[in-house]
């Protein structure tokens, strides 16, 4: 066994001298007479190779201390622990503690690198401004370890009911930050999963859907002449005669370029970045489109890429139909509720099923998505043709052709 005697008289040159009390623990000389320093040299239970560990120098660690340091360590090597490892963890999760996140500082540091995912600033702002306005104000502050399931049951409470929609997409956004704590290895486990388990049941799908008020399809060739077709020519009302005669959405007509429009072919390709489905859809353009887009193009006066925008070359705010169906108090078949652009696809859709259109020619016009992946992949087709003859015939409806 090493001995104080010992010890005070390794040199430089010596071997390095071996404890007969604990198995492994060696005193290597240092630079001078007298010092060195103390290694136990064991064989890792988790990785079988042999790993020495430094337990400080002579004769600042004593030979009894550096014994009492090896016998406990060779105890942890007994029950199947890496000492190094163990000590690497134990650093490991002291950083993490140092650093342990808000709430509001982790949901910040996740939006801000799940920007780029989404298909345009409306729905980046969305994210966050969900979390700013029912979370941030009760544990946004809160370090995330310390934050529970009725923590995150108190913020989705208020609107778990009256909301469902809203609460969904909250209860998903908390969830989605409290797995990159896991993930950075802030917590164990995300406590959003079970937060259902404190709170009341939410309404079935059938019964939270809120459809946006619509035009009756039969009413829709009146409409049309009275309100859109008729007066002065404007930006609102083009765009209108767009979005209703191609059953799109308010913002791909808004956001349209002119370099997505074949004149040669008389089609319009949305492309990916602007489609719900965040697939390119091709759109047959009727008579009465390639007329507005001829019309458009022959009196453009500046290079702006955009078909359709306002003085200050922006694209148009996302109400301005809505606003121009609320002014001229167009009736819808929700009662009370005045007709939404939006809804113009729902009159479409009725249009098409009433009249004995194929369910996937009419679906394809509306770019909805397949919900089956094994339906979705034999479609190979977007039905192009049988979409324009469609298209023209509900045109020729609306115009009273």
């Amino acid at each position: 066994m090493i001995s104080d005697a010992k010890a005070r008289k390794l040199s430089p040159t010596d071997k390095p001298l071996s404890d007969g009390g604990v198995k492994g623990l060696y005193l290597f000389s240092g630079s001078i007479v007298g010092a060195g320093k103390w290694i136990f040299r064991f064989t890792s239970p988790e990785t079988r190779k042999r790993r020495d560990m430094g337990l400080g120098r002579y004769p600042e660690v004593s030979v009894k201390l550096a014994r009492e340091q090896a016998w406990a360590t060779r105890q942890m090597v007994e029950t199947g622990m890496d000492p190094l490892e163990e000590r690497a963890r134990q650093k490991e999760q002291r950083r993490v503690l140092q650093e342990m996140p808000t709430f509001e500082h982790a949901a910040r540091t996740v939006h801000a690198g799940a920007a780029s995912g989404f298909r345009n600033q409306k729905h980046i702002d969305q994210w966050i401004n969900t979390l700013v306005e029912y979370v941030f104000p009760k544990i946004g502050k809160r370090k995330v370890d310390e934050i529970t399931v009725a923590d995150f049951a108190s913020c989705l409470k208020p609107i778990w009911l009256e909301k469902p929609e809203t609460a969904s997409r909250v209860k998903q956004r908390c969830d989605k930050v409290m797995k990159w704590c896991v993930a950075n290895g802030y917590i164990m486990a995300s406590p959003v999963g079970v937060v259902d388990q404190l709170l009341p049941k939410q309404p079935g799908n059938r019964q939270r859907v809120e459809h946006h008020p619509a035009v009756p399809w039969h009413l829709l060739p009146e409409v049309y002449s009275a309100e859109i077709a008729s007066g002065h020519i404007s930006d609102t009302k083009l765009m209108l005669e767009i979005l209703i005669l191609t059953a799109c959405r308010s913002g791909e007509v808004r956001m349209m370029e002119w370099n997505e429009v074949d004149f040669n072919k008389a089609i319009w390709t949305i492309p990916a970045s602007r489609m719900k489905a965040n697939s390119a859809h091709r759109v047959p353009l009727t008579s009465r489109v390639f007329e507005i887009l001829q019309y458009k193009q022959q009196i453009k006066i500046d290079n702006n890429p955009l078909v359709f925008h306002s003085r200050k070359g922006t694209p148009y705010s996302d109400m301005t139909m809505t606003k121009f169906l609320r002014d001229q108090r167009v009736e819808s078949d929700t009662a009370g509720r005045i007709a939404t652009a939006h809804g113009f696809r729902s009159s479409f859709r009725d249009w098409a099923s009433e009249n004995g259109y194929p369910r996937d020619v009419a679906e394809r016009a509306l770019a909805h998505v397949i919900k089956s992946s094994t339906e979705a992949a034999y479609h190979r087709t977007d039905l192009l043709d049988k979409r324009r003859l469609m298209m023209q015939t509900w045109q020729n409806f609306i115009m009273n052709i």
